[in-house]
């Protein structure tokens, strides 16, 4: 006999499994950061209600909350100890949810110990997952590389604005370089972050698809300007979907909701909808 959670679940995965949040053979995604403001159940219902059906999952999502900078070492034991169950588990809630799960954003940097990096590809194929997106320095790439090469799982170096600090992914360059270490190593383009530090993500994107796992669609203005609601900054993003579009580039562009609003799940939708008036 159904209870009436039961009946409420089945009736969430028949909606669930009607998702599909590509426009125009352009796949639409999230980044689960824009719901940083909720637990990861909550992210996920945020996502279903935006009609969003592709999400790289933020590491804040999955790893447990408190244990940040002032906890250090208390989270490198977390990382190194805890079960890849719990990963599974969270594979489940978005196949449940009718979301593919594309990525794990899991941001190596230079303080990382050997296991914490090693367990990063750990938890990239619990989670089902053949993509790493990071927030990282190109120090730590070289430690990276070589174990992603050996677990067959590409890690996309997310770029920032900071062009003063050459360890520091956000010139052209340091991608190169990075890409250097390995062909298990490509990028996460943020277009607001690269955008802000200068450069045009038109242009790199139709120079470099091939070596692109990922889009932060995010809107800012150049000479590093703040985040804004998309089609107030002077980011591409029209022209930047368009070029998917009209290439038929492969490339999960994932809004990633960073400015200032008031309902996270209200501004995701208005982000939505204006990547699908761009391309329409």
């Amino acid at each position: 006999m159904y209870t009436r959670r039961d009946f409420g679940r089945l009736a969430f995965s028949a909606a669930a499994a009607k998702l599909d949040s590509s426009v125009n053979g352009v796949q639409i995604g999230v980044q689960s950061y824009s719901f940083r403001d909720r637990s990861l159940d909550d992210a996920i219902k945020g996502m279903t209600e935006a009609g969003l059906a592709l999400c790289e999952l933020w590491q804040g999502h999955v790893e447990p909350p408190g244990r940040g900078r002032a906890n250090r070492d208390e989270l490198r034991e977390w990382r190194s100890t805890v079960s890849l169950e719990e990963f599974k588990k969270v594979r489940e809630k978005f196949k449940d949810a009718g979301i593919r799960l594309y990525a794990y954003n899991y941001s190596f940097r230079d303080d990382f110990s050997d296991q914490e990096i090693a367990r990063g590809f750990e938890m990239a194929k619990a989670l089902g997952v053949k993509y790493l997106t990071a927030s990282s320095t190109l120090t730590a790439a070289k430690r990276i590389a070589p174990l992603a090469q050996k677990a067959k799982i590409y890690v996309a170096m997310h770029g920032h604005d900071n062009v003063k600090n050459s360890n520091e992914f956000a010139k052209p360059e340091s991608f190169e370089m990075a890409m250097g270490y390995s062909p298990y190593i490509r990028v996460n383009l943020d277009i607001g972050h690269f955008w802000a530090a200068g450069y045009d993500p038109v242009d790199y994107i139709q120079k470099h698809h091939d070596k692109i796992v990922t889009l932060h669609i995010k809107d800012r203005k150049k000479d590093h300007g703040a985040n804004l609601p998309f089609g107030e900054g002077d980011t591409p993003i029209k022209e930047v979907l368009q070029l998917l579009k009209k290439n038929k580039f492969k490339i999960p562009a994932n809004i990633e909701y960073e400015y200032k609003g008031s309902d996270t799940v209200a501004e995701v939708k208005k982000c939505f909808e204006y990547c699908k008036q761009a391309l329409a």
